[in-house]
């Protein structure tokens, strides 16, 4: 089975700006940053609740702490939440009362994704948008290959993406030309 491709930072614009021209245009970018910017497994969000996100009083997170039966591999871990992508939550939720307890994203059914039902928006919707090579996974493996590609270390990579492992993340991250120029240039 191929790896999903990961995208440049230019592509990630591109297509979240794309998204927005499409049928639930708001959510499903809101969706896409989670991943892209937060590096969220596709089952993740799926299970994501307004609670995971808001505090009581309203104000959006820094952070997420998803719970055990939230997680690939029933482990608990935390995602950190940059301001751009914090903003973008309160835009989402602006305006409208909300139960913490109640899903973020809910289906065109009025109820909340399973992680299959949005892998397969996901797959739709990249391939409307003529992104080819992508699945559910890209998000994560951009996020992790463009932090990489800026210096973060595979240490600090690996907390962020919630994996046991180094070796695991290490398979995450794409080498790609200009990782490589940058490199050399450092001699």
């Amino acid at each position: 089975m191929t790896q999903a491709r990961s995208l440049s930072q230019e592509e990630i614009d591109l297509l979240l700006d794309k998204v927005m021209d499409c049928r639930h245009g708001r959510r499903n970018q809101l969706i896409l940053q989670l991943m892209f910017w937060a590096g969220l497994r596709v089952g993740e969000v799926a299970a994501l609740t307004i609670g995971n996100v808001v505090e009581k009083d309203g104000r959006v997170k820094r952070e997420i702490r998803l719970e055990a039966h939230q997680t690939k591999g029933d482990r608990g871990r935390v995602a950190v939440l940059p301001k751009r992508l914090q903003e973008s939550i309160a835009s989402y939720l602006a305006g409208a009362k909300h139960s913490l307890d109640k899903p973020l994203f809910l289906s065109q059914k009025r109820v909340a994704f399973t992680a299959d039902t949005l892998q397969g928006v996901l797959a739709s919707l990249y391939k409307s948008l003529g992104f080819d090579g992508c699945s559910s996974h890209s998000g994560r493996r951009s996020f992790l290959t463009n932090l990489a590609a800026r210096g973060v270390s595979a240490r600090v990579l690996q907390e962020l993406a919630g994996h046991r492992h180094l070796a695991t993340t290490q398979r995450y991250i794409d080498v790609n030309d200009v990782m490589k120029r940058q490199a050399v240039e450092l001699i």
